[in-house]
C-alpha cells in the first residue's frame, strides 16, 4: 500500500475513529492519543490492510479495543473509586444546560449501550453496520439501542420533574 493509498482510505477515517474514541475516553487528548497510536500501528501494517474488506468496520473495532485497554489501565492504576471520582470532578455538567446533562446521561451508560448510541445517533450508522463494527448480532444492537434511548429519557425525565419542582418553589 502506498502512501497515497493509505492517505486515502486509512488516514481519512481519522475524524471518525477521534469522535468514537471520545465517547470512550471522554478526554480530548487520550482520544488523540488512541487515533494517533493506531494510525501507527496501521502504516505498520499497511500491507495486511489491503487484505482487509471493511476498513472501517476495522478501524473502529480498532479504536473500540484500544479505548477498552486504555480503560482498563487506567482503572488498574487509579483504584475504581479514585477513578470515579476523579471523572465525576472533570465532567460535572451546568444545572441549567440540557444538552450536557444528555450527553452526561449518555457517557453514564455501559460501554455497549454507550458505542450503539453514539454509532446510531450521532454517526447515523444502519444497525447492520453497527453490528458489523462492535461484532454483536443486529438484535443484541436494537435491543442496547432500545435500552440505551430508554435509560437517557428517563434521565431527562427526572431533570425536567426536578426543575419544575424547583421553578415552583419559587
Amino acid at each position: 500500500m502506498t502512501h497515497d493509498c493509505f492517505k486515502n482510505t486509512v488516514f481519512c477515517l481519522k475524524d471518525e475513529m477521534y469522535r468514537f474514541a471520545k465517547r470512550f475516553v471522554m478526554s480530548s487528548d487520550e482520544a488523540e492519543d488512541v487515533v494517533q497510536d493506531l494510525m501507527l500501528k496501521f502504516w505498520q501494517k499497511k500491507e495486511e490492510l489491503a487484505t482487509f474488506g471493511n476498513l472501517k468496520s476495522y478501524a473502529l473495532k480498532s479504536v473500540k479495543n484500544e479505548c477498552l485497554n486504555r480503560l482498563k489501565h487506567h482503572d488498574v492504576k487509579m483504584g475504581f473509586a479514585d477513578f470515579q471520582i476523579h471523572r465525576s470532578e472533570l465532567y460535572q455538567v451546568e444545572a441549567n444546560n440540557l444538552k450536557e446533562h444528555i450527553i452526561s446521561f449518555i457517557n453514564e451508560l455501559p460501554e455497549k449501550q454507550k458505542a450503539v448510541i453514539h454509532l446510531k445517533d450521532v454517526e447515523e450508522y444502519e444497525v447492520s453496520e453497527i453490528s458489523e463494527m462492535l461484532e454483536m448480532e443486529q438484535n443484541a444492537v436494537r435491543v442496547n439501542l432500545m435500552r440505551a434511548r430508554q435509560k437517557v429519557k428517563e434521565q431527562i425525565q427526572k431533570l425536567l420533574d426536578f426543575e419544575n419542582r424547583m421553578i415552583e418553589n419559587l
